[in-house]
């Protein structure tokens, strides 16, 4: 359990002034940083403010209930009315921000609370408040998950203004979270980013997904198949030994020197387990998922090395699964009736929208799919940040993304924009009429036989019937000839 939390002074200080500038009674946000196990600590990196929503409202505000009671005739004591005042939080919105500044966040950083600027007394005296509050950080942590088994516990930093004051709770995550959820740790500031370590890898990858009967016949989806691939490749990796600065991971030492620091991830030898399956004729189709993924991670110094690898690998994954959730997401912001895209695949045609919606047992054809690649956006204290383009979107479009998301401005000179992915990944779903197994010559499908039977149930069509032709009568030609010689040469005799 966390009992001791640190926040990076110089970026909470430039929070601090920030809220006290702004003129604002309330603000609610969430909380970038990292929770360790092993040192039973927190690190807080930053605190990202939720922005308005569609609606131009905010995601919270104080509601004073004595303008109410006051409209009815009644009077309240001063005490009374400090009583009065409820924080209103939107806690679906603020969720919703989680989830996609989750998809900026590298290794090592997470999504770990939500944070509340608001007076003492607004905090403190409404049960109404506290329970939203506990609300929001549950559905916070539903959002933008921690691992992959996650991590029980949250933070919840509250910020107060006159006098001004931080106190920071853990909330341990529970599906009836109450206020006896939460505990109170000690929190202070120091040197977080500053101190940080940095690694990086350059995955290549290449899954060969196997469509197989039964997926077809409860018409998954496509984008069913690949998370479900991605899931069982991140099984893969975390098996996976790595070096460091080409020294082979063998323990849990945690000295290693400042700097940036090269991994290279070793895969065990796996079977081919599509071959396997195409030759028990259990496949009718494969999707060919391939491409690099760039990586970063960030360690604490008193981390071990063998967590930096395991951010690293979480950053791998996380990168495929925010790369098929952003192409997804935009399919279904732009639906079209279900009925056209089904009549294109079973066409042959590609759909606009592919992924989400595309019907596997009624594909035809060949159908590729280029993924967003990962551009990479100086953040604070040297660490960066990553946002995803698609292939015909250009970096102007990152601003937009980090003024609203992470409340920052994209820096003027994009040299300092790291793009090392030059190619996208990229999809291929064969067609599952035609499916070549590896080490195997490429069968035809009964169907494409059935297509191409001639009236005398030979499979090839008009050619291969002549050649079978051909060849008898050039048969019988021979054996007549021989028997002639034979009656000749016995004459002779």
């Amino acid at each position: 359990m966390v009992k001791a939390v640190v926040g990076d002074e110089t970026q909470l200080n430039l929070v601090q002034n920030r809220l006290s500038q702004s003129g604002l009674t309330s603000q609610v946000g969430l909380v970038i940083g990292k929770l360790s196990s092993a040192l039973d600590r927190g690190f807080v990196y930053d605190l990202v403010p939720t922005p308005s929503n569609d609606a131009g409202e905010p995601a919270c505000s104080i509601i004073d209930t004595f303008k109410d009671d006051k409209k009815k005739g009644s009077s309240k004591s001063k005490s009374q009315i400090a009583d009065s005042s409820t924080l209103a939080i939107d806690k679906d919105w603020v969720s919703e921000h989680a989830r996609q500044v989750s998809r900026m966040l590298l290794g090592g950083m997470k999504v770990i609370g939500i944070y509340v600027w608001v007076s003492d007394a607004s905090f403190k005296n409404s049960t109404i408040t506290l329970s939203q509050l506990l609300q929001t950080v549950k559905g916070v942590a539903e959002a933008a998950p921690i691992s992959a088994t996650d991590w029980d516990e949250r933070l919840l930093i509250h910020i107060c203004y006159s006098p001004m004051r931080w106190t920071c709770r853990n909330c341990v995550l529970a599906s009836n979270i109450t206020a006896s959820s939460i505990r109170p740790c000690d929190f202070k500031m120091g040197r977080v980013l500053s101190s940080l370590r940095t690694f990086r890898c350059t995955y290549n990858f290449e899954l060969s997904l196997p469509i197989c009967r039964e997926n077809a016949s409860n018409s998954s989806m496509l984008s069913a198949i690949l998370h479900h691939g991605i899931s069982i490749h991140a099984k893969v990796l975390n098996s996976a030994r790595a070096l460091i600065d080409g020294n082979l991971v063998v323990n849990e030492e945690s000295s290693v020197t400042e700097g940036l620091h090269e991994v290279e991830l070793l895969l065990p030898f796996m079977k081919n387990t599509l071959g396997e399956a195409c030759s028990n004729k259990d496949v009718i189709g494969v999707l060919m998922f391939s491409g690099s993924v760039c990586s970063f991670a960030y360690s604490n110094s008193k981390e071990s090395i063998s967590q930096a690898v395991a951010d690293i690998k979480d950053d791998i994954i996380r990168s495929l699964q925010s790369r098929l959730d952003i192409i997804c997401d935009q399919a279904d912001e732009d639906l079209g009736p279900m009925d056209n895209d089904v009549q294109d695949a079973s066409q042959g045609k590609t759909p606009e929208k592919p992924v989400s919606r595309l019907v596997l047992r009624l594909l035809r054809d060949t159908c590729s799919l280029a993924f967003p690649r990962r551009v990479f956006i100086p953040w604070s204290g040297g660490t960066f940040i990553c946002d995803y383009l698609q292939p015909s979107e250009r970096l102007e479009v990152l601003k937009d993304h980090c003024v609203e998301l992470m409340s920052m401005e994209v820096p003027t000179d994009t040299s300092t924009i790291l793009q090392p992915e030059a190619e996208a990944p990229s999809l291929i779903a064969k067609s599952f009429w035609d499916v070549a197994v590896p080490g195997q010559p490429a069968s035809t499908s009964s169907l494409e036989k059935s297509k191409k039977m001639n009236t005398n149930g030979v499979v090839g069509g008009g050619k291969s019937a002549k050649s079978f032709n051909f060849n008898i009568l050039a048969a019988v030609f021979f054996l007549l000839l021989s028997i002639l010689v034979g009656f000749i040469l016995v004459g002779q005799s």
